[in-house]
């Protein structure tokens, strides 16, 4: 515990549903939802405006659709996301060089260790800037706790919620805390939060006067002795500056249980290329491929397999993924596939072999070109026009239907609610639905006006996806397209 409140917890206020509002004016002050869409879909974020309805966080949209019908349900967009993100981060940085994050939109800081805070003055006055420099450079707005430990400084944030500052004395924090929900500490879940009230204990306070041995005796030294410091505003965790990865992975829930075992297989490839992408995104290579399969029942299995070497070759991850898929039985249908990268390192010693045989001309795994080829869309959908479909090439399935020579018919474009898209003559708008051969299009960005909206086939020819358009500055002008 620190004598000076110079521990700084900073959490985005509602970050992915603020990013969508910031970005489509027409959903500013409205309720909005981003996550799954599909019959199995999560929310991953809630705004303000939907939590009043009762929607929150990691429930089933098919509840929140119920819950709020009005609400706009979006698809996460996890590349504005990002962007926004290391907006958000550069400026924790330019404050201290002990920067902690946890997500993309929450972070620990340690202000004594950059020298902008001492005591409770200077470090009011700096989250306050924080604040007012986050709101300047993103459009968004930010919960700021201050106090001498972690665990405060996030009890602060949590409390100062949204779009405050909350500074907590040193010397008051077990008054601050003893009113409080068990739930507030951080590792009591709803189990442990069950297995306290049957005993009687439902605030801090309560915690803090059932004393060490019983809460020992309750809950098992390791958890018992950590609640009880905790209860006491105990605290001494250091701001860490990185945090190393542990591993990458990616996986899609569908939407109707997968029984056809070459489409399994295919999906399973898919997830594999996405997987690599993020791997070398992340500036890594691993040496374990792990695979997750869901079924039908709900039971879960994970294989792995370790190679002999790290590696971020995609042909690689591929092999591996699908040898591991042999061995799980899938015939009663699968919910869930997933494909991950453990063992990571910052170096790939090359498989030679594996590389060899991927470039036999046979098709077996894909050529390297395939390998490097995108699927957009990335939420569990299969088909997307703008590039070969690799899966379909390495399935044996006959190339087309129709007379040699004839072209292929091209797959119907999907346009997922919420993704971006720019018009030949409207401009860059975002898709508020589509069905029936139809997509809705709201044509606004930005800073501007809330826009038109305007309805085309799905394959008109004027109409492709775009790129997020950053959230301040740098963007085009108000005016969108012609009236």
């Amino acid at each position: 515990m620190r004598a000076a409140p110079t521990i700084l917890h900073l959490d985005m206020d509602a970050f992915y549903a603020s990013v969508e509002q910031a970005s489509k004016p027409s959903l500013r002050g409205k309720a909005v939802i981003v996550g799954g869409l599909g019959p199995r879909g999560v929310v991953a974020t809630a705004s303000y405006e939907a939590r009043r309805f009762g929607v929150h966080s990691a429930m089933p949209t098919a509840q929140a659709r119920r819950l709020c019908p009005n609400g706009a349900y979006l698809i996460p967009r996890f590349s504005l996301y990002r962007q926004v993100s290391d907006v958000v981060m550069a400026l924790l940085r330019e404050l201290s060089p002990l920067v902690e994050p946890l997500s993309l939109d929450e972070a620990f800081v340690d202000l004594e260790a950059g020298g902008v805070a001492f005591d409770s003055r200077t470090a009011r006055s700096t989250g306050e800037r924080l604040r007012a420099d986050i709101r300047a450079a993103t459009g968004l707005s930010g919960s700021v706790g201050l106090a001498g430990s972690k665990m405060l400084a996030k009890v602060a944030s949590e409390e100062a919620k949204p779009a405050g500052l909350l500074l907590i004395e040193p010397g008051t924090e077990r008054e601050l805390l003893a009113p409080m929900s068990v739930r507030t500490l951080p590792g009591v879940g709803p189990a442990t939060g069950e297995h306290l009230r049957r005993a009687g204990i439902t605030t801090v306070g309560e915690l803090a006067e059932a004393g060490e041995d019983e809460l020992v005796r309750m809950l098992g030294r390791a958890h018992g002795v950590g609640l009880y410091r905790m209860a006491l505003g105990l605290d001494d965790r250091p701001v860490v500056a990185e945090r190393d990865a542990k591993s990458v992975s990616v996986e899609d829930t569908f939407d109707v249980d997968l029984h056809d075992r070459v489409r399994i297989r295919n999906e399973v490839q898919r997830l594999a290329d996405r997987c690599v992408q993020r791997l070398r995104g992340s500036g890594h290579s691993g040496r374990t491929i792990v695979l997750k399969v869901r079924r039908y029942d709900f039971s879960t299995l994970t294989r792995s397999e370790t190679l002999r070497g790290p590696t971020d070759d995609p042909a690689v991850v591929r092999e591996a993924a699908a040898r591991l898929l042999e061995g799980v039985d899938t015939t009663g249908g699968v919910r869930l596939l997933g494909v991950g990268v453990t063992g990571l390192a910052d170096y790939t010693q090359e498989d030679l072999f594996a590389q060899s045989a991927a470039a036999e001309p046979d098709g077996a795994g894909g050529t390297g070109e395939e390998a490097g080829t995108a699927v957009p869309g990335g939420n569990g959908e299969s088909g997307a026009a703008g590039g070969p479909v690799g899966a379909s090439e390495g399935s044996g399935a006959p190339a087309a239907d129709g007379p040699p020579g004839e072209p292929e018919p091209t797959p119907e474009r999907r346009w997922p609610a919420g993704s971006d898209v720019r018009h030949a003559v409207y401009g860059p708008g975002w898709v508020q639905g589509s069905g029936v051969g139809r997509v809705t299009v709201r044509f606004e960005q930005p800073g501007s006006e809330p826009g038109r909206v305007r309805t085309f086939r799905v394959d008109d020819p004027e109409l492709d996806p775009s790129d997020p358009l950053p959230l301040v500055g740098d963007g085009e002008s108000g005016a969108v397209g012609p009236a």
